[in-house]
């Protein structure tokens, strides 16, 4: 998978959410809503795990509202390192995937 080309895509559709829904992307709005979506990751995974309240789901939907959130979150991830100009691919190669041999 190309990261980049992924986050390309990723940004045509973020721009068309903020002008429907006239939000200003500025810097702090790609962290900040990085962060509203990992805060919804969170709930699910307590409601999953039986330590909050299932919030009217069921076992299965919420394990696609996981899914859901998790993409959610690599998509903000995506959108906030392309606004700050991240080689993501190139960070992954250099901080993970170096260790690969001594695996």
């Amino acid at each position: 998978m190309d990261l980049a080309a992924l986050a390309d895509r990723l940004e045509r559709i973020s721009v068309g959410y903020a002008a429907r829904e006239g939000i200003d992307r500025d810097d702090d709005w790609f962290l900040l809503k990085l962060l509203e979506e990992l805060g919804e990751l969170t709930q699910i995974q307590l409601a999953r795990s039986g330590r909050s309240r299932d919030r009217g789901y069921t076992p299965d939907g919420l394990d696609e509202r996981l899914a859901e959130e998790c993409a959610d979150v690599l998509g903000h991830v995506l959108l906030f390192a392309r606004r700050n100009g991240v080689d993501l691919a190139g960070a992954l190669e250099a901080k993970w995937f170096r260790w690969e041999q001594q695996a």
